[in-house]
């Protein structure tokens, strides 16, 4: 059955791929798509299997890979409740976007292409949370990556996807560095690369040392320091979270497969898997519960600026990925991949919703030019309304001996937060109550700005495209190579990665009125994983939590496949009620806040940006961190670059490589044409002092 699970995508992915126009597009999607809930069809029953105590863990080996000496690498694919959590999630939002892009690529002249990317990324991320050993996972690794670059620069005529793309690979490429040196580091210490094997003799090599860089260091410190190195860049964590927001550029498929529920997730899910070695390294498990908090902080500050819907939902993912990684570093790995579980659902429904929005809106993501398309787009309306009471964690706290029961982020978030002061790190408890509130106050004001108020569709360019347009508003392709998702407007610098919008345009609101452009809700094909993941943001969390993190049935769930801390399950629901409360209390604060400033007093956020301009722009440049990467890194790598371009390359290699050996054949034979007259007596002469040449040396020999 695994090998069914695995294998499908990719069999789907090379027939869409290879046949592409020549088997058209509904044959191409009708493939990739039935392959994706065969494959979906057949996860969820290993999940369940698991939750009713009835499987445990299994290897299924397909075939020797490597054989080198001591290494021996099998290809294998091994199942246990990690592996059946990460199945559902992989399986079951890939198959919904399939589903949905079926609706939103409608128009898109390269669908058998979208579509095998999107099977070939889901077999990667298949690979990599069924591998057995380090080799096979990096293989995954580097496949999800490669995927990635392909569907973020799906448009490759659009030079914003294009950079975008090449943004995200390059980046990748610094986080993989670490991550290949771990594994190099792991092989080195252990003799092996398979995962077992090595978490079983990790506790054996507790206190003992390894060289690096000319010093010594504690030895599972440096390897899982050089394996978080590469989970911060493929889960986009502070430092090596630049290409996230960027990766908007894909269509917006792409974002709710890769972005929301599985690639970004691949750093969680290693760090969850190799967590016997992390239990070992009392440094690392700070490095990473403070990375976690940071990007927490950091990606939560930038969502509260940003006027792009796609990009608000993508610092959102990075700042939901955040909470996973200090959950994680706290020790309660269960509530970081009970977080994922949830995530997956409720941000995938977001962004998805987003593009419902969008493909309303004629394109148009600036949220500014929305309101009032509650009534108007009523599925999509009530779909993300589901999505922001999960991720906003409402729900009812179990104080009064009554069972909590609330939305998907409310069980696994609050989770997190409670598990951080039960870890006794208050620190990082504040930052996740105070993301808590910024999270609520983000994500009301992307409702309260969409779907509430009056209409400001006339000020959009866009729509007035649509009116304008000889096909009208119901001629919706999403035009591959020109527009989707973005502004057509080249002086809207934020949509390709730069400073968005000055002072005037984020004080002044646009004009209301509605222009005459009526928008229309998203066709079934769009609308039914809208339905189907607003039931898992309302239920996956109360029907789940016990199994993720509950003291005695989490630790039978789970079987050894992570470092299960019951001790901390069990002070995680004793603390004091407060605590319980926080992440409640916080919610309602930023609710509040966000309506006040979005519906009571529409006037009161230009107020703000007036009074602290200086902020508003810090926050709207991201904290400058491309800027300043631009400076440090990019500016002198091209400067290096021309360098040796010109002088290098140029006026050394060349001037005295094959330009110079050219240059002198040209003036060899301009030499020996003088000699080439055509006249007989030339060549007599040029003969007979050749001969008189001869004679003499011959004489002078004897």
């Amino acid at each position: 059955m695994i090998q069914l699970i695995v294998f499908l995508p990719l069999l789907a992915a090379i027939v869409a791929g290879f046949g592409n126009r020549a088997i058209g597009n509904v044959p191409a999607k009708i493939v990739t798509t039935a392959a994706l809930f065969a494959s979906c069809l057949l996860s969820w029953p290993i999940f369940l299997g698991f939750m009713a105590g009835t499987s445990s863990a299994t290897v299924e080996p397909l075939l020797n890979f490597i054989q080198s000496g001591d290494m021996n690498v099998a290809w294998s694919l091994r199942v246990d409740a990690l592996t059946a959590v990460m199945l559902v999630v992989v399986t079951s939002v890939s198959a919904l976007v399939h589903l949905y892009s079926w609706g939103y690529m409608d128009e898109d002249p390269d669908q058998p292409r979208f579509f095998a990317y999107l099977s070939l990324f889901t077999f990667a991320m298949l690979m990599l949370v069924t591998a057995n050993n380090l080799v096979q996972m990096f293989f995954g690794w580097e496949g999800v990556g490669l995927a990635s670059y392909l569907l973020i620069g799906f448009w490759f005529r659009k030079p914003s996807a294009s950079a975008a793309a090449i943004k995200a690979f390059v980046v990748n490429r610094v986080g993989d560095l670490g991550f290949m040196l771990g594994i190099f580091g792991t092989f080195l210490v252990f003799g092996t690369v398979s995962i077992p094997e090595i978490l079983a003799a990790a506790p054996g090599m507790a206190g003992s040392t390894i060289g690096f860089l000319g010093y010594r260091f504690d030895t599972m410190t440096v390897l899982c320091l050089l394996l978080f190195v590469g989970a911060m860049g493929k889960s986009a964590q502070l430092g090596l979270h630049t290409w996230l927001p960027d990766a908007m550029e894909g269509p917006t498929p792409v974002s709710a497969l890769i972005h929301a529920a599985t690639m970004v997730t691949a750093g969680v899910f290693m760090v969850c898997r190799l967590s016997p070695m992390f239990e070992m390294s009392p440094v690392a498990l700070t490095v990473v519960t403070s990375v976690g908090a940071a990007t927490c902080l950091f990606a939560a500050t930038c969502g509260l600026v940003q006027t792009d819907i796609k990009r608000v939902i993508a610092y959102s993912t990075c700042s939901q990925l955040g909470y996973m990684f200090f959950a994680a570093g706290v020790g309660a790995y269960g509530a970081a991949m009970f977080h994922l579980f949830t995530h997956a659902f409720f941000k995938a429904l977001l962004f998805l919703g987003a593009g419902s929005v969008i493909h309303a809106m004629h394109h148009e993501q600036d949220m500014r030019y929305y309101g009032g398309l509650r009534k108007k787009i009523p599925v999509t309306f009530w779909g993300m309304m589901a999505g922001t009471l999960a991720i906003t964690g409402v729900g009812i706290p179990g104080i009064f001996g009554n069972t909590a029961f609330g939305f998907a982020g409310f069980h696994s978030k609050d989770a997190i937060i409670e598990a951080s002061w039960a870890a006794g790190q208050p620190g990082v408890w504040f930052v996740g109550v105070l993301v808590a509130l910024l999270t609520s106050f983000y994500s009301w004001r992307v409702m309260f700005l969409t779907f509430w108020g009056k209409p400001r569709w006339a000020a959009s360019e866009h729509i007035q495209h649509a009116l304008h347009d000889a096909h009208g508003h119901d001629d919706h392709a999403h035009d591959a190579h020109h527009v989707d998702d973005h502004h057509a407007n080249p002086a809207k610098a934020e949509d390709a990665g730069h400073a968005p919008h000055d002072h005037h345009d984020a004080v002044h609101a646009p004009a209301e009125g509605d222009g005459g452009y009526h928008p229309h809700e998203s066709p079934l094909p769009m609308l039914i994983p809208l339905i189907v993941l607003s039931i898992g943001a309302v239920l996956a969390g109360f029907v789940f939590h016990g199994y993720f993190i509950e003291p005695s049935a989490g630790e039978e769930f789970w079987k050894g496949a992570l470092a299960f801390r019951e001790h901390l399950m069990h002070e995680m629901h004793g603390v004091p009620l407060i605590i319980k409360l926080s992440a409640t209390i916080a919610m309602l604060l930023g609710l509040l806040t966000a309506w006040y400033a979005y519906i009571k007093n529409p006037s009161f956020p230009g107020k703000v940006i007036e009074q602290f301009g200086v902020l508003y722009d810090f926050l709207l440049h991201k904290w400058y961190f491309d800027e300043l990467y631009d400076l440090i890194f990019v500016r002198p790598a091209f400067a290096i670059g021309r360098f040796l371009w010109h002088r290098g390359d140029e006026k050394t290699i060349n001037r005295f490589g094959p330009d110079g050996s050219a240059w002198l054949v040209q003036v060899g034979a301009r030499v020996a044409g003088r000699f080439q007259t055509g006249y007989l007596y030339t060549y007599a002469f040029v003969m007979l002092i050749g001969l008189t040449a001869a004679v003499t040396w011959a004489i002078g020999l004897y």
